[in-house]
């Protein structure tokens, strides 16, 4: 029996979870008349065909590095690519895998005309892509020089009356309101707790400092429509005053580029965490007062004026102190046997207590036991009706067997080797300090006088944690989580302690590291 998988889409507002069902269901029956089995299906909602970023199809190129299957199944040719550049490169790189793409509602011969009908077939979807855009865009552009309403959520301010954009005045009054306390120096977050305290926020106007500097910054309350290929001043008319929006735009500007370091990269963000709250690292920095830049990692929760125990840590330092250990972890064969070892260790774990595989393999064996005992009774002259019903049985049980044990199969962990790993190892540390750090941390916890590093297993299977939670610390995870402790190193860091300029002390900081 071959093994297929179903890659299914739909790309518009105008298909629903019905069409995917329609085509999943067409793909079925096609398999069931050819003899297939579907292991399992790839779907991707409201996603273009016209290019190649769509996460559940990438997901199936990747897998299909490692699956065994035969077949990608889909309802016609166009669900899997509309354009034929990009369907060639992605067929190629199934062929080179040893599978096959099936169209189930185009009766496509396996023989030179086939891939004759097929290039027809994947021209014809990309003509109809190409010339659908084309009228879509040549719409909107006669929509946009009338004036009307070119889509997209109603701006708050805003009513849409014969498609076309009218003030509304109640509304309005709140827009100019912002803009002109923005405008006389009232805080954001201020004015989004006034409107929170009269019940105006809601979902077009949400109380966030985020949503409240997008309005301020937006031309569209001052009549003017960007757009990539013109810009239009006969769609929205104006609420706010060009005068009043130019002094709010030089105070966002001030602001933006007071305490804030520009073009400025932090190579922990995202990944460095408070070890007391658990509360994300976030980038500071300061001036001293002979007008040196000094830049930090704070904890997020100090600007809410908690009882954090964190203190503000050196950029520099911490970064240092991060790249240096992960050198010295991977380029010590020691440890990065170690490192390896217990990757593998985990997944294996994980691959025999989340599989059923081995115990569907055990069952067939007793299967296959059975039926040749009832075969070598029927040839002994041992024959009634139970007989051949039990042998019946035994083999309907022996093919469903076989087919669940071949979607286990397609479905199980690849365990890497140590070879695998030191290869993504080496792989790692030849990419900038960032990749690195992307590529081999899953979260770092910073303490004042310590750091723990947890290695990511980065492209490798992970556990599934279905287990009950034990007592969490701070960050959300529990010691079980950190994992084993591979190793430890020590730095030294110098914390300042005052303003003179020798106000340092030396701590000696101590560096886990856990897989």
């Amino acid at each position: 029996m071959k093994i297929a998988v179903v890659y299914a889409r739909y790309s518009s507002d105008r298909q629903t979870e019905q069409s995917i069902e329609g085509q999943l269901h067409v793909c079925q029956d096609y398999a069931k008349r050819n003899d297939i089995l579907i292991v399992k299906n790839y779907i991707d909602r409201a996603m273009t065909g016209t290019n190649d970023n769509r996460e559940a199809f990438q997901q199936m190129l990747k897998d299909s590095d490692k699956r065994p299957w035969d077949y990608v199944l889909v309802y016609k040719l166009d669900r899997f690519s509309r354009n034929k550049y990009e369907m060639a490169i992605h067929r190629k790189h199934l062929k080179d895998n040893g599978i096959k793409i099936l169209s189930a509602m185009e009766n496509i011969p396996d023989s030179p005309e086939g891939i004759l009908l097929e290039s027809l077939l994947e021209g014809m979807n990309q003509y109809y892509s190409e010339e659908l855009s084309q009228k879509t865009r040549r719409g909107l552009r006669e929509t946009r020089m009338k004036g009307l309403f070119p889509g997209g959520r109603i701006l708050f301010g805003y009513s849409i009356v014969d498609r076309k954009p009218t003030i509304n005045e109640d509304e309005a009054i709140i827009v100019r309101n912002i803009f002109n306390d923005y405008a006389n120096g009232k805080r954001l977050v201020d004015i989004g707790d006034e409107l929170f305290s009269h019940g105006i926020v809601n979902d077009r106007l949400p109380k966030s400092v985020n949503n409240l500097y997008y309005m301020l910054q937006n031309e569209r309350y001052i009549g003017i429509y960007h757009h990539p290929e013109k810009i239009y001043d006969n769609i929205f008319p104006p609420i706010v005053s060009k005068e009043i929006f130019d002094i709010v735009q030089k105070r966002i500007n001030e602001n933006k580029y007071g305490k804030h370091v520009v073009d400025i990269d932090y190579l922990l963000k995202t990944k460095a965490y408070c070890g007391f709250c658990g509360k994300p690292l976030v980038s500071y920095a300061g001036t001293s007062c002979n007008s040196t830049i000094y830049r930090y990692y704070k904890c997020r929760s100090i600007k809410k004026k908690t009882n954090c125990q964190f203190k503000a840590f050196r950029k520099e330092p911490l970064e240092k102190i991060v790249t240096d250990a992960l050198i010295q972890l991977t380029t010590t064969e020691k440890n990065l046997n170690l490192l390896a070892n217990k990757i593998i260790e985990k997944l294996q774990k994980a691959s025999v207590d989340f599989s059923n595989l081995r115990i569907l393999e055990k069952n067939l064996a007793q299967t296959n036991k059975a039926i040749t005992n009832i075969v070598k009774a029927i040839e002994a002259g041992i024959f009634s009706d139970t007989t051949k019903q039990r042998l019946n049985d035994l083999e309907q049980q022996k093919k469903q067997l076989s087919e669940q044990i071949l979607i286990e199969q397609a479905n199980e962990r690849v365990i890497p080797t140590i070879d695998d790993i030191k290869k993504y190892v080496t792989y790692a540390l030849s990419k900038s300090p960032k990749q690195m750090i992307d590529l081999l941390i899953s979260k770092i916890l910073v303490y004042n006088d310590k750091i723990g590093l947890i290695v990511k297993y980065a492209d490798f299977p992970t556990e599934p944690t279905n287990t009950p939670r034990k007592t969490q610390n701070p960050d959300g995870t529990n010691d079980s989580e950190r994992g084993f402790l591979l190793t430890e190193f020590h730095y030294d860091y110098e914390r300042r302690i005052g303003k003179s300029k020798d106000a340092f002390e030396t701590i000696k900081i101590k560096v886990s590291i856990y897989a």
